[in-house]
């Protein structure tokens, strides 16, 4: 029996064991401060279900050998096209409209990881370090593309003449909320209950599903076979490079529907360097859930965002409370944050392979 504990042990971890201690702590003080707790399980859940897709994009991106994409922002930029393009042609309809928006995010998300993938193919053995500077450099290179394109919807561009796209773009009178307001429910009382969005949580587990079975798939098994072992996977005439390009393309179309999935629950699109850690968040996520940078599977993505946006959801009301005044509960949060950010990557040992 206790060598049976002590593999658990071993196969958890004392840090991923500090983690999870540590969400419990916070959220059982969250009653004894007056908070309440079933609120701060339904904003958990709900950001796990929002959060869970770009937390996805990193497994085909491992498993074909290039390890973690801090480049999803390519995919996060397509998805932001896709819906800008979508408010701009008014479609009416929401469910239409979020269609529209993942398709063109889906097509620019690709076409982007190919190129992206080409890249990375040219600087074997430096993927993190090409990666991390894609992912900055198109936000800022995007900053000038925003303010550029030739829309017209008021609902996009500075209202009396102002040069540009807004900052934040309300999605109110387009998608916001749909697979939210899908089929959801609250238990106990309608104001202070625990609410259920039943419909983000169903998408965002079939997204899972259908990663799962392309990864279990003939091209699939070829792709994690490419980045496992790539010289023998070479020898059984397999194209490596090809199956890695194949890994980020789907990485970053993914990254470009996650992108989407977290606008409509937060109710607004964030442009300009809003997006600009979300490629660190969906890392550390996937690493704190058990993933490597040699291996992720789709349950290190379900336990890791629900553990890295739990703590952000319950850390910051309980440090309301402990620390009511000035800004030093907004500190804590970032303190917080980045440090599992911290935690997470030294996981990686500085290494890309």
């Amino acid at each position: 029996m206790s060598e049976r504990l002590k593999s658990i042990y071993d196969n958890i971890g004392l840090p991923r064991l500090i983690i999870v201690g540590f969400f419990l702590t916070i959220l059982a003080a969250a009653a004894p401060l007056g908070l309440n707790v079933s609120s701060l399980m339904g904003d958990a859940i709900r950001r796990w279900a929002m959060y869970g897709i770009l937390v996805l994009a990193m497994v085909p991106a491992v498993q074909s050998g290039i390890g973690l994409n801090f480049g999803i922002s390519l995919g996060i930029v397509a998805g932001l096209l896709g819906a800008t393009l979508a408010i701009e042609l008014g479609i009416g309809n929401p469910w239409l409209s979020i269609l529209f928006a993942m398709l063109v995010g889906l097509f620019i998300g690709s076409v982007f990881g190919i190129g992206y993938g080409m890249l990375l193919n040219k600087v074997k053995g430096s993927e993190m370090t090409v990666s991390t500077y894609v992912g900055f450099s198109v936000i800022a290179f995007m900053n000038m593309i925003w303010l550029s394109l030739p829309y017209k919807s008021g609902e996009l561009i500075w209202p009396l003449g102002g040069q540009g796209m807004r900052t934040t773009i309300s999605l109110e009178s387009s998608f916001g909320g749909v697979f939210n307001n899908f089929m959801a429910f609250t238990i106990g009382d309608p104001v202070t209950g625990l609410s259920i969005p039943t419909g983000l949580i169903l998408f965002f587990l079939l997204t899972c599903f259908l990663v799962g079975v392309f990864m279990k798939s003939k091209l699939g098994m070829a792709m994690s076979a490419a980045g496992s072992n790539p010289a023998f996977t070479k020898s059984s005439g397999i194209n490596v490079d090809k199956m890695r390009i194949l890994g980020t393309a789907v990485s970053t179309a993914l990254a470009s529907i996650g992108i989407i999935t977290y606008a409509q629950s937060y109710g607004f699109l964030q442009l300009y360097n809003a997006p600009l850690m979300m490629g660190f968040h969906s890392v550390a996520a996937v690493l704190i859930g058990g993933a490597s940078i040699n291996k992720a599977k789709i349950s290190h993505v379900i336990i890791g965002a629900f553990l890295f946006q739990g703590i952000l959801a319950v850390a910051l009301p309980v440090a309301n409370k402990v620390l009511p005044e000035g800004n030093l509960s907004d500190v804590i949060r970032i303190i917080i944050s980045n440090g599992i950010i911290l935690y997470a990557l030294s996981k990686t040992k500085g290494g890309s392979k």
